[in-house]
């Protein structure tokens, strides 16, 4: 429905399982397959896993849970995007062209969960946001390379500089 008024976008056909999505997407040779992950049958990560091994489409999972279990076995099975149906119409219409584009898409709530060491500060790399022995907090410029700029050098007190 949101996908078939969209500018650019044509809605070639529509599934209630994933073998159905299978041949279909075999059939019409679609640049993205928006694939579920809770169908009957055949589920949407195996799905996802076979059209992708086959090279026959991009695959945008769209579903209602975020589960840590849906999102990394959608992505281990090749998928280039994984949304949410909680996601407003622009956002979709926008992650289906990026995605047909070839680019990947990923629901900002599970973005940071598939982070590694996303709690932990990467050595070498001086925290951009310090408490100084005087309580107030110091903010440190930090460079692309993750290292304090020429103009907080004079008394950094990074490991890298000291």
């Amino acid at each position: 429905m949101i996908l078939d008024g969209a500018d650019g976008v044509e809605v070639v056909g529509e599934a209630a399982d994933g073998a159905a999505v299978m041949r279909m997407a075999r059939a019409l040779r679609p640049d993205v397959v928006v694939m579920d992950v809770r169908m009957p049958g055949v589920d949407g990560i195996e799905a996802t896993r076979e059209l992708v091994a086959d090279q026959v489409c991009e695959v945008l999972v769209l579903t209602t849970f975020d589960l840590d279990e849906y999102v990394y076995g959608a992505l281990r099975a090749g998928a280039a995007g994984f949304l949410l149906k909680s996601a407003e119409a622009p956002r979709l219409v926008e992650s289906v062209r990026a995605v047909a584009a070839g680019d990947g898409v990923l629901e900002p709530r599970v973005t940071r969960r598939l982070m590694p060491g996303r709690r932990r500060r990467l050595p070498g790399v001086p925290r951009r946001w310090t408490s100084s022995p005087t309580g107030r907090a110091t903010c440190w410029p930090v460079s692309a390379r993750g290292c304090p700029t020429s103009r907080s050098r004079d008394g950094c007190s990074s490991p890298r500089r000291r």
